[in-house]
């Protein structure tokens, strides 16, 4: 009688060894983990902010607005913000109001020196722009500059940075019109590269 194949022969000869394939399988995973991480961190540039309080990307600097109020010349805190107008520069009329945004700058780079923006802009709802005026020599106030690795502005040892707000002043006259008008967005434009701007919905 002929002898039987053994049971089971036909599994102990698979054309493929089952260990290159998961070793297959666990590289496309690996793979694949590694480009969704890459996307990951694309989501994490931002250049639009719906709050105060949030850092987003200019170029390649993090920006960061501390706070934005109306400035009372009334106040005797607010007149130190006030402190450097320039000559000739006309108070406020009744429709108007003086407008602070307090914002920070942070180079996150290990190796570049990189120049920080020195365009902004205020614009309501109804498309009113409102562009700075520049303090002299005021202490509190935001002066552009270049910002070495690693380091922030307003500068720690400074009264900007030591003072409760920790930010630098950008002064502006708004209307009361524009107040109204909310929310007003706060423009940031790199001064590398015009086309890349900030958006910050600024907390009024």
């Amino acid at each position: 009688m002929a002898c039987a194949r053994p049971s089971g022969a036909s599994k102990l000869r698979p054309a493929v060894s089952p260990r290159p394939l998961r070793a297959l399988f666990l590289l496309a995973l690996a793979a694949s983990a590694l480009a969704l991480a890459g996307c990951g961190n694309k989501v994490h540039v931002r250049t639009l902010a719906e709050t105060e309080g949030i850092y987003i990307d200019v170029g390649e600097l993090k920006y960061q607005v501390q706070l934005s109020r109306i400035i009372n010349p009334s106040d005797e805190e607010d007149r130190n913000y006030l402190a450097g107008l320039p000559a000739g520069t006309a108070p406020p009329k009744s429709d108007e109001a003086w407008f602070g945004v307090w914002m920070r700058v942070e180079n996150t780079t290990d190796d570049k020196t990189l120049e920080a923006a020195d365009e902004f802009e205020i614009v309501d709802t109804q498309e009113h722009t409102f562009t700075p005026i520049e303090l002299e020599d005021n202490p509190f106030a935001y002066e552009p500059q270049e910002v070495t690795p690693h380091k922030v502005v307003p500068s720690p040892n400074s009264p900007a940075g030591e003072g409760v707000i920790q930010g630098s002043l950008i002064l502006f006259k708004v209307t009361t019109e524009a107040l109204a008008n909310r929310p007003l967005e706060f423009k940031i434009q790199s001064p590398a590269l015009p086309d890349d701007v900030g958006i910050v919905d600024l907390d009024i």
